[in-house]
Order: structure tokens, then sequence, then C-alpha cells
């Protein structure tokens, strides 16, 4: 939605990985661990998406090619096989919709982590599905803007097969199937745009909107403690923020 804030977009523009890079190459590696798992134990990328895409997403990130390596020999670890992907739904303060996406080698220690950081940041934790039709799994590639206007850009989306953009600050997020993922980014590439990531997200499709600059400020208070949890890897939340009620929290 033209001139408002979704955390995807707040996100990119705020920097909140970058302020935390130790953090983020340990999520990053536990992601390509992860892949290797889900994969079938199949440790080469060409013959793993997911692992491609974990990898893609380090690399992004500027994460040493050491670790990267580590990561994947660490799969084939027995830490590794107890590793597993545990999802969580819920609501912020205010009542938006909440995914969080963790990996853990302990539910037991990790449920009651996150749920205990949504009742202090003023949410609740919700039942399976309460909140996760809300959302609809999508490819999403990051281009750099890099002096192009973003109508040439969604023309060019538009011919490789993407479904629809969004406008990120200096960047611009094309959204695809999941299935078509690899060939838009590819394609997007040879059109000579900078394509600088691609994922497979929780894109919402149903929004919250918010217009009090307090539940602005806590909302997203709330992500960023939830995102900051050791085994979370992604949050994804369906709030939406005017630009101006932006600019007036960073000002």
């Amino acid at each position: 939605m033209s001139g408002h804030s979704k955390w995807s977009t707040i996100k990119r523009q705020k920097g909140v990985a970058d302020q935390k890079r130790g953090a983020v190459f340990t999520k990053l590696s536990l992601a390509i661990t992860i892949a290797v798992k889900q994969g079938g134990g199949v440790a080469d990328p060409d013959g793993n998406p997911r692992l491609r895409l974990a990898i893609e997403a380090a690399r992004a990130a500027n994460m040493p090619k050491e670790n990267i390596e580590r990561a994947i020999a660490r799969a084939a670890g027995k830490d590794a096989q107890a590793m597993e992907e545990v999802v969580y739904e819920g609501f912020g303060p205010g009542g938006f919709s909440v995914i969080v996406e963790a990996v853990t080698d302990n539910k037991q220690r990790t449920t009651p982590v996150v749920k205990s950081a949504f009742d202090k940041n003023g949410g609740t934790i919700g039942n399976q599905g309460s909140a996760a039709y809300q959302f609809k799994q999508k490819g999403q590639v990051v281009v750099a803007k890099n002096g192009t206007s973003l109508d040439d850009i969604f023309l060019t989306a538009a011919d490789a097969g993407a479904d629809d953009i969004e406008d990120a600050g200096s960047d611009v997020l094309v959204y695809t199937e999941p299935t078509d993922l690899a060939k838009v980014k590819e394609a997007l590439h040879q059109s000579g745009l900078l394509v600088s990531q691609a994922e497979l997200v929780r894109k919402p499709i149903i929004m919250s909107a918010i217009s009090d600059r307090t539940l602005a400020e806590r909302a997203l208070q709330f992500v960023e403690k939830i995102e900051d949890l050791e085994d979370v890897q992604r949050v994804y939340a369906n709030f939406d923020i005017s630009d101006d009620l932006m600019q007036q929290l960073s000002g």
C-alpha cells in the first residue's frame, strides 16, 4: 500500500539486522544448518533449493565464507539432528497479527521464552492457525533502485513473472509465487537490475492499520524484542503505519 510502512520495509530502513551483526550470523548459521537437515541431508546447494537461499542470504549479510562452510559441515553432526523449526502465532499490542519462526534443539526451553516475551511486551500467544491465515508464503527478491525508477522496476518485474512490488526506500521488494522465486530472481539479474537478496517470506495479505503514535512505538518495540530472542529466526507482522507517522517516530 503506497504511503504506508509495513514491518518488512521498516526493518530494512531501520537497518535492524546490521546493528546486531554477531547475532545475525548466528541466526544465519542455524538457517543453513536446518536447510541441510530438512533437505534430507543434501549439503550441495545445487540440489537443495532451501540451502541455496540460506547461503545467498548469508552472503548478502557479508557472512564470511568459512562461517557458511562451517554451518554446512555442522549439519551432519549429532547436534544438528536435534534442531527443529517451530512456528508461533499470536498478536502484538493493539491486536496486530504476528508469526514467529524459530529454530531450536529444545522446544520445551524455547516456547516459554517466546511466550514470556509476548506477555512482557503487550502481546499474547495464539493457537495454531489464529494468525497464519492473514499471511501468505511468497518469494521475495530485493532489488536496489540504484538510479532506476520504481515504474521501470515494476515493468521489468512484471515481465519476469512477478506478482507485486513494494517500495522500501532505496530498495524495491519484488514478490513472486514461491515456485517462481529462482526464475524471477535470475530474470531480474539478467535485465541488469542489482539483486541483493532472494528468500521465501510470509507476506501479510490482511493489514492492521496503526494511527496512534504510542501504539506504533509499542508495535515496533514489540517486534524488535521478539526478534532479539536467541532462537528466533524471523518475525512477520501485519501492522501498517503511515509514512507520516513513521517520520514522526524517527524525528
